[in-house]
């Protein structure tokens, strides 16, 4: 008997027996909604894509960026620099070199708050490590696509790039450079003349006031959501404190203030750099390398002291500290990045002070204690952790 058929003497009633089931047809496929506003393009396009992309090995053909080249002509407006702690910066103008004082290269750059700052190229801003955990970090730009005869569209290989008339700037040399050696080559792209020692020293610590100026705005978006949103915000565990969502992502400070402890050890160290590379300064006739180093320290001194950020404290009102009670703070800087902390200990105030007196919240315990852990010695060594 065929399968589905029923027996002779029940065929009368085969009328009444249930038809097969069909395979339900498939529901056909929602089409994706086309982004109508810019923010709505920003929501879809922030689901797939990231930073990684940017980080991607310098010796792969198959990426979406390619590394460049650290001369003038190849670092134009556009380059974009892949930071190996997650940040992208895009290149924007190049001031020169004049009379001493030093060339400039500015950036722009998104932070999770929502704000966008405008950086300049110095080591505070832009780090540069190798680390194979973290990717390809450095100056890259968007690799061409072209179309080949009756063929599909296809990436240029790295090569071919270099061979290009239309491109040609192409190069595996910074991924290959020791950390030092970077910014050196830097700092000759930047400055290809002798440069003024105290004019280079200055525009160091313009460079550092900058980024503390640029901290005041985050402490004070945190300080304002604390305010309309005064419930604890949760802390990630591990390395996600640098890299994470939410309103800890948005808030907290942890990577600005690993860059800003780093860039303090730049201007810091300024003039022993200038003794290393004194070649590269046009140091006064008459004078030594040891002597235009103490001078150095001098004026290090007196800018210092001379440079001020106002912050707003809890109760809203202002407090000015200098660039020198900024240094004087830095290994209080190592617990300084937690959004549930108030302002003033955010700026590292002390205990029983007039500062600290406005301070109305802490961050809890348990959170404390974590920061204090080995957290802390990430900041205190200026290594950065790896997600295992």
């Amino acid at each position: 008997m065929p399968p589905g058929q029923a027996p002779a003497l029940l065929q009368p009633f085969a009328s009444l027996q249930p038809a097969p089931a069909e395979t339900p047809a498939a529901p056909p496929k929602a089409r994706l909604k086309r982004p109508t506003t810019f923010n709505e393009y920003l929501r879809d396009v922030g689901d797939v894509v990231h930073t990684g992309a940017v980080r991607a090995a310098a010796s792969d053909d198959n990426t979406d960026f390619y590394t460049v080249a650290l001369t003038q002509e190849a670092l134009r407006p556009g380059t974009v620099y892949a930071d190996p702690y997650g940040h992208v910066l895009m290149l924007v103008h190049r001031e020169p070199e004049v009379d001493g004082k030093p060339g400039v290269f500015l950036a722009v750059d998104a932070e999770p708050d929502g704000s966008i700052t405008r950086k300049r190229f110095w080591r505070g801003n832009f780090l540069f490590v190798h680390d194979p955990a973290l990717g390809s970090s450095g100056f890259k730009r968007f690799r061409p696509i072209v179309r080949d005869r009756n063929g599909p569209l296809r990436r240029l290989a790295n090569a071919e790039i270099a061979k290009n008339p239309n491109y040609g700037d192409f190069s595996l040399d910074p991924s290959q450079m020791k950390v030092e050696d970077f910014y050196d080559r830097m700092d000759d792209v930047m400055s290809p003349d002798p440069l003024d020692p105290v004019k280079a020293m200055s525009d160091a610590i313009a460079s550092l006031h900058e980024q503390v100026k640029t901290r005041v705005t985050s402490v004070e978006n945190g300080r304002k959501y604390q305010e309309k949103k005064p419930g604890e915000i949760a802390m990630p565990n591990g390395p996600s404190i640098f890299q994470t969502t939410g309103a800890w992502e948005d808030y907290s400070t942890p990577a600005r203030d690993f860059r800003l402890l780093i860039a303090i050890d730049v201007v810091r160290g300024f003039p022993d750099r200038f003794a290393r590379r004194a070649a590269r300064y046009a140091v006064p006739a008459g004078k030594s390398v040891e002597s235009v180093k103490g001078e150095l320290q001098g004026v290090l001194t007196s800018e210092l002291a001379s440079r001020k950020i106002t912050y707003t404290r809890s109760d809203g009102s202002p407090w000015t500290l200098s660039l020198k009670d900024v240094l004087d703070r830095m290994t209080d800087f190592e617990m300084a990045y937690n959004p549930n902390d108030c302002a003033e200990l955010r700026w590292a105030a002390r205990d029983s002070t007039d500062e600290a007196s406005t301070c109305k919240r802490h961050a809890p315990q348990a959170q404390r204690a974590k920061m204090s852990s080995d957290y802390r010695a990430w900041f205190r060594e200026r290594h950065w952790p790896t997600r295992s």
